[in-house]
């Protein structure tokens, strides 16, 4: 049975690994097929092919969109892609751009609650033209204000914190046509993280579903057993494709590559009939 991981993430956006690393740690690893999912961009795809070869890993092309639905930030995995799309790019390039204007927003928010120079700190951990929140998580874990990677978000870059600012990033069907256009199956990452009563998540899935959204990763880092069962039960009741990934970004990282609990046997994964 082959090992599957569809959310990754690299250098090309807040990943501590350069994607010829990642494909590397994922070949000696023994993971079989790996998608590059790194936010708002594909970057790294043209040099994690190389790597793939060279590691014995199939590589899926991937990305991992930010979107706006009801005023939370939801993403949006689109795996197989074609990265060339025009209008894929084109609707990358914006939200990057609108990922710059957030970052200097939330740098002047921490510099009014004394974190010094958080702009230019958070841009000693950039390597590409991604500035995510990751980078300025890091930071306040190097300054000491923060324990932890996990404890800088809590304290300073989530909603309702010092250093958080609202954007609004790509709609639903925005996001699920870009992948759709660029030959792609959109997948609801990590639901597990998202604030939603039962009544909003059946109109996000709603809305997901009739933009041509395919399907929700059921598996993934921060699912315990009894999640993993409740994102079964909504990928059954909602005709939805089951993916899994570890949403590695470290070393560090909750999961390893690859190291993650089968899907449930009834369920459809969306590899089936993808030939990955």
């Amino acid at each position: 049975m082959k090992t599957y991981d569809l959310h990754t993430h690299s250098t090309a956006s807040d990943g501590l690994l350069d994607p010829t690393t990642l494909l590397e740690r994922a070949g000696a690893r023994k993971v079989d097929v790996m998608a590059l999912t790194d936010h708002d961009s594909v970057g790294g795809i043209a040099e994690a092919r190389k790597a793939a070869a060279l590691a014995g890993v199939h590589l899926v092309a991937g990305v991992e969109i930010s979107v706006s639905w009801q005023g939370q930030l939801i993403h949006i995995v689109g795996l197989n892609i074609d990265d060339s799309h025009p209008e894929l790019l084109q609707g990358l390039e914006s939200l990057r751009n609108r990922r710059d204007d957030r970052a200097v927003r939330m740098a002047l928010k921490l510099e009014k609650i004394g974190i010094p120079s958080p702009l230019q700190g958070a841009q000693r951990y950039q390597t590409t033209d991604i500035l995510s929140r990751s980078h300025f998580a890091r930071y306040l874990v190097e300054i000491g204000k923060a324990d932890t990677f996990d404890a800088a978000f809590k304290q300073f870059l989530n909603p309702g914190t010092p250093g958080h600012v609202s954007m609004e990033w790509a709609t639903v069907a925005e996001a699920v046509t870009w992948i759709k256009d660029a030959g792609g199956k959109a997948v609801v990452a990590h639901p597990g993280r998202y604030r939603m009563s039962e009544v909003e998540l059946h109109r996000f899935l709603n809305d997901f579903i009739d933009a041509g959204g395919y399907g929700i990763e059921v598996v993934c880092s921060n699912l315990d057993p009894v999640q993993i069962d409740r994102f079964a039960r909504v990928a059954r009741t909602y005709g939805l494709r089951a993916s899994k990934g570890s949403d590695f970004h470290s070393p560090s990282s909750r999961r390893e590559l690859g190291r993650l609990a089968p899907l449930p046997q009834d369920l459809t994964p969306v590899w089936q009939d993808q030939h990955w």
